[in-house]
């Protein structure tokens, strides 16, 4: 085929239908609320057969049908059963999107002659959805919209380059998924087919009904093609093994990661490429597919190192992986990789030692996630809760060990506390010198600190051209207590300019307590 495109649309029998709740042969449909009235939504072979179609009133179906069940529409599972499905399609492209409500494009450009062909793989698709309890209807076409303009009205076609305006011919306009008022219109005017539609000029039909709908005419005649936005990019590099017998064993499962991950290093290494982020899926027998994601510092390229990031990973695993009745595919590839600098490694010693350090990170990662390894780099602002970011390890570690701290001038004491709190935790004060002076003693967690010692006050101001004004200026002290303990502690506002109610009479300021000095 030319661009590969397919589209698959597979609709569900009824949402929240348990088949140990039917009777029988009792007709089932799924009802939801539109245009403030029941309507259907979806039905099994039985319901058709009585004559009930999708949105019809649920009372008319009632008054057709008495002993109709009836099923409450579920959307959220039905979402989650197409994005189920679209994970297990995986397996035949890394090009699958969603087309909500029931459908799903599959870019198979190039991957069909891995399951012996377009027929075959569309025939392998559909046979293992329905034997899942869907109604499935798949057709292969070079534009995605000619596709699914197909699978409303025919199953298992493949139409070949050039004769797709040839295949959508005879289709009724429905067919097209336009709104209900344009196919209304059309069927007004007596355009009852697509190609009654298609035979009229391109001009009088955008006068009529829009550029949209024409555009959308014109891709179902396979005169262009909207380019399908799949649910996640495709990785750099994908190496695969396939089971002809369902893999269920921990030593198979890790030998096959091994020998993947060493495959892949070699395809990475004849670009001069590392990988930077590894997913490993895991697909079962009964369809379920289970992904882990590895993230690196540096660009890996040994395999053993993948290896074992992958094993830290699994052990760590909070829900075990489940093999269930087997993996008949397990799939390994890179999404993020980058071009490895050659460094000198046998004379530089802190090359030796960034690597080891690196290579901690990222098994510390592996096993207790990427975003509780952090490392601190200083920020260009004066405010105290903001001086300091906490960053990913494993993405700014170069950068923590070239950043520039302040230096401490020896001799003095810090300027800053050794524990910052992360919120100022507010204190009492009874009263203290005005209009710029310390407490003379104050109550902080249900304890009376007495001030015997004070340095200060440090005046900090807010960053007014982010704060719009609203956050007060803070004068900032260093105090020790009786007993030596020493607190950093300030008073929120400044007296007479900013410490006054709404009525402009002086209030009370709030103090609190920022950190502690060792």
């Amino acid at each position: 085929m030319g661009t590969g495109s397919r589209e698959e649309n597979a609709s569900r029998k009824g949402s929240r239908v348990e088949p140990d709740r039917l009777s029988g042969d009792a007709p089932c449909i799924v009802v939801a609320k539109e245009k403030n009235a029941l309507q259907i939504v979806s039905l099994d072979d039985a319901a058709a057969q009585l004559g009930l179609s999708i949105g019809l009133p649920l009372a008319n179906a009632r008054a057709i049908a008495p002993d109709l069940t009836v099923f409450d529409a579920d959307a959220a599972a039905d979402v989650k059963t197409l994005d189920d499905i679209a994970c297990w399609c995986d397996r035949f492209t890394p090009l699958v999107a969603l087309d909500p409500p029931h459908g799903l494009f599959l870019d198979i450009t190039g991957c069909a002659h891995l399951f012996g062909g377009e027929r075959a793989l569309m025939q392998a698709v559909c046979d293992v959805l329905t034997y899942q309890g869907f109604t499935v209807s798949a057709a292969i076409a070079s534009t995605s919209i000619c596709a699914r303009t197909l699978t409303r009205c025919i199953s298992g076609q493949i139409v070949a380059d050039g004769e797709e305006a040839d295949a959508v011919d005879s289709l009724p306009v429905s067919a097209l998924g336009a709104d209900e008022a344009i196919i209304r219109g059309l069927r007004r005017a007596g355009l009852k087919t697509i190609g009654d539609v298609a035979a009229r000029a391109p001009h009088e039909i955008a006068a009529r009904f829009g550029a949209a709908f024409t555009t959308l005419l014109s891709h179902a005649l396979g005169e262009g093609d909207a380019p399908i936005s799949p649910r996640k990019p495709p990785p750099d590099y994908i190496v695969e093994q396939r089971f002809a017998e369902p893999v269920t064993t921990e030593d198979v499962i890790s030998a096959t990661l091994s020998r993947l991950a060493t495959t892949l290093v070699k395809s990475m290494e004849k670009q001069g490429k590392g990988a930077r982020r590894l997913e490993a899926s895991f697909f079962r027998t009964d369809g379920a597919v289970r992904a882990i994601t590895v993230d690196t510092g540096q660009p890996v390229t040994r395999g053993e190192v993948i290896d074992r990031l992958f094993r830290e990973r699994l052990e760590a695993l909070n829900d075990p992986l489940d093999p269930g009745f087997g993996f008949d595919l397990i799939r390994l590839s890179a999404g993020r990789t980058e071009i490895v600098v050659q460094e000198q490694r046998d004379l530089d010693s802190h090359v030796h030692d960034n690597d080891e350090l690196a290579a901690l990170i990222d098994r510390i990662a592996a096993r207790i996630g990427a975003k509780r390894v952090v490392v601190h780099l200083p920020q260009d602002t004066h405010i105290p809760e903001r001086a300091v970011l906490a960053a990913p390890a494993q993405q700014h570690l170069s950068a923590s060990t070239q950043a520039a701290w302040p230096v401490r001038v020896e001799g003095e004491p810090p300027l800053r506390p050794l524990r910052l709190f992360e919120k100022p935790e507010p204190i009492k004060v009874p009263f203290a010198t005005v209009p710029d002076g310390p407490p003379h003693h104050f109550t902080w967690r249900r304890a009376v600190h007495a001030v015997v010692r004070v340095e200060g006050p440090e005046r900090i101001a807010m960053e007014w051209w982010k704060q719009d004004g609203q956050v007060l200026t803070r004068d900032y002290f260093r105090v020790e207590d009786e007993k030596g303990l020493r607190f950093w502690i300030f008073r929120d506002g400044l007296y007479g300019s900013e410490l006054v109610d709404a009525e402009g009479k002086p209030a009370p300021p709030n103090w609190f307590v920022h950190g502690l000095f060792a």
